[in-house]
Order: structure tokens, then C-alpha cells, then sequence
């Protein structure tokens, strides 16, 4: 993938990314094959830049299977949107989805090794679920956690924020403190309404149940509902990884991009997050996904194109224009890992 300027496209150039005419509203989407009516299209949009195939390819590490992911977030989204307050038994099903979650990740070679592209997205309260348990599962693997608490970690990701399912108040891409002082207190309440409704559950173990109730609490005791202080290993992960996405997706807050988020965890740790749980998280969360479009200290712009194992703050780039601007034909390549003048400054996209 490579920056391309409008007056450089040529027909039969293909979109390496979604071009928007708007900041809703997609003209041309990713894999479009660019004709003359299209280039011209774009210049009258004053759409200066678009992303353009080339042969270097991102190499972009994800943790799941697409299918095992949307296949997951179809179950999640179809079991929690039949669930009757009432009862919380139609929701059990949802144990094996944890499991089969688990056994995906499990598959990969070296997976606790590897650093994977996790990237900001919309906030749809299933997929965070989805993600969240991903993201849990990776942490308790790392920290030597048993294969039973590693699925009751699971399970307690996927039913987290069950007592959204109850709630009107508008809390996508949106900073809660914002709310009014009535609608703040109701929204913090969801964690409860989301254990109150399945606390007599026999098939979920009280781990689960103490997950769905306190992955909002802080080390410091200024989360909610309870304030805790005293807060398991178990739910301390999922405390981090779920601050971690909802930044990325924007539940709750404004949405964010992957190194803010980053930055957050690292300024909070040991004071709202356990330190080592959020080591954990950063040792296999890559700071700048591959695609990201970053500004060099030099002032150059590059692509990431893949990440290097270990090092996830030190990709390896190409450099698409130089200082000045000007459009870079040949490939150039940097490997952040073996260069010790150059860093990331910015980030584009």
C-alpha cells in the first residue's frame, strides 16, 4: 500500500483503502479498480491523497479467525438480544462460544509470542466482547493462568456488559462524564443489572459473576459500583483489557487510536491498573497496526507493513514520501529495529 496523489493515479490503480466523501459516507470502497470517470470524481471532491495497492503487502496479525470472530459475534449478539431479565439460562450457551474462542487461539504457534494488529473500530458492544475475551485470554495465558480460570475469564468477558442490554442512555463514542448527573449514576449501574440477573446462575462459576460485576473497579478504589480495592487477578485482567478496547471503540469514551490507548495504560499503571497485567497486555498489542500511516522524526510519511516480534513500538515501514513531500517511486523500506536515528513522531491514520 502506498500515499498516492490524486494527479499520479493512473486507470487500473486499485484502492488499498475506503475512500470517504464525507466523514460518513464511503464514494469508493477498498479493492475498487480506479477508471477515468472515478479520478476525475475524486479531483472534483478536492480528495487530495488515496492509498493505492502496490506490491509490498501489510502483513497484519490478527489473533482470531474471521470466520471463528463473526461466527462468535453472531452468537453473542443473538443470545444476549433474546435474554429475558428473568432468566438467565438461555445464556449458557455462551460457555461453549468462550471455549471455542480459547481452542481458536490456542491453534496458533507461539501465540502468547507473537504482536498482533488490533485496530480501532466502532463501538458495537458484541464485537468488544468478542475482543475483550480475546485480548483476556492472551493476558491470563501470558500470566501462566489454568485452562479453568482461563474459561471462566472467558465466559465473564462475554456476558461483561450484559446490563447494557437494559439501558436507553446513549453511550457510544461518547465520554460518560459528559452525561447528566442522573444519567451518569444510571449508566454506572450496568455492571450491577448484568450481575443481578444471572448472580443465581448455577452453571456460572463466581469468578464469571465477579467479572460482570467489577470490571469496572480500580486498584485505587475509584471504580464502580463497590469501590473495591480488593479485586482478583482474574477480574484485574479483564479490567485492562476492557478499559484498552473501549478507548480503541469508543464505549463510554471517545474513541481513540491504538498508541493513545497505549499511553493511557502505561500513565495509569499501578495507579488504576495492575502493573504487571498491563505489561502483559503491551507485550503483544502492536502500538502502530500495520496499514497505520505515521510521520517519521525525518518528516518523511511511511506505512507500517508488518511488526516485529518483541518490539512492538518498532515496525517495519515504508517510506512512501520524503520530507518535502515528494512521492518515493522505489521501495524503500526501514526496519525500525535495525535503525537507531529514526522513529515514529505521528500518526497520520
Amino acid at each position: 500500500m502506498k500515499l498516492c496523489s490524486i494527479n499520479e493515479l493512473k486507470e487500473q490503480d486499485i484502492l488499498a483503502r475506503d475512500v470517504m466523501a464525507d466523514k460518513y459516507n464511503v464514494f469508493l470502497y477498498k479493492n475498487t479498480i480506479l477508471n477515468k470517470k472515478y479520478i476525475e470524481k475524486l479531483k472534483n471532491l478536492d480528495i487530495p491523497y488515496v492509498y493505492i495497492q502496490d506490491n509490498i503487502t501489510d502483513e497484519e496479525i490478527a489473533v482470531l479467525k474471521k470466520e471463528i470472530e463473526e461466527k462468535s459475534k453472531s452468537k453473542v449478539k443473538e443470545v444476549i438480544l433474546k435474554h429475558s431479565y428473568s432468566t438467565g439460562n438461555d445464556l449458557k450457551v455462551l460457555s461453549e462460544t468462550a471455549d471455542n474462542i480459547i481452542a481458536n487461539i490456542l491453534e496458533e504457534e507461539e501465540v502468547i509470542e507473537n504482536i498482533y494488529d488490533i485496530k480501532e473500530r466502532s463501538a458495537d458492544v458484541y464485537t468488544h466482547s468478542i475482543s475483550i475475551c480475546v485480548l483476556a485470554t492472551l493476558v491470563a495465558l501470558k500470566l501462566g493462568l489454568d485452562k479453568e480460570r482461563v474459561h471462566d475469564i472467558g465466559v465473564g468477558c462475554l456476558l461483561h456488559d450484559l446490563g447494557l442490554r437494559y439501558m436507553m442512555i446513549e453511550y457510544a463514542d461518547q465520554d460518560i462524564d459528559t452525561l447528566s448527573d442522573k444519567e451518569l449514576v444510571e449508566y454506572k449501574k450496568h455492571s450491577v443489572y448484568g450481575y443481578t440477573a444471572l448472580k443465581n446462575e448455577n452453571w456460572l462459576s463466581k469468578k464469571s459473576k465477579e467479572i460482570i460485576l467489577c470490571h469496572h473497579e480500580k486498584i485505587d478504589g475509584s471504580g464502580y459500583p463497590l469501590h473495591a480495592t480488593e479485586i482478583s487477578v482474574d477480574t484485574k485482567i479483564v479490567s485492562v483489557c476492557d478499559t484498552f478496547d473501549e478507548m480503541i471503540c469508543g464505549i463510554g469514551c471517545k474513541r481513540m487510536k491504538i498508541y493513545e490507548a497505549v499511553e493511557y495504560l502505561k500513565s495509569f499503571k499501578n495507579i488504576l491498573f495492575d502493573g504487571k497485567i498491563v505489561d502483559a497486555l503491551l507485550e503483544f498489542t502492536a502500538v502502530y497496526p500495520s496499514g497505520s500511516v505515521i510521520v517519521t522524526n525525518q518528516g518523511e510519511i511511511a506505512v507500517v507493513i508488518k511488526q516485529n516480534k518483541g518490539f512492538p513500538e518498532r515496525p517495519i515501514i515504508q517510506i512512501t514520501r520524503d520530507k518535502f513531500g515528494n512521492s518515493i517511486q522505489d521501495e524503500n523500506i526501514v526496519d525500525l529495529v535495525k535503525v537507531n536515528n529514526i522513529f515514529i513522531d505521528s500518526v497520520l491514520e
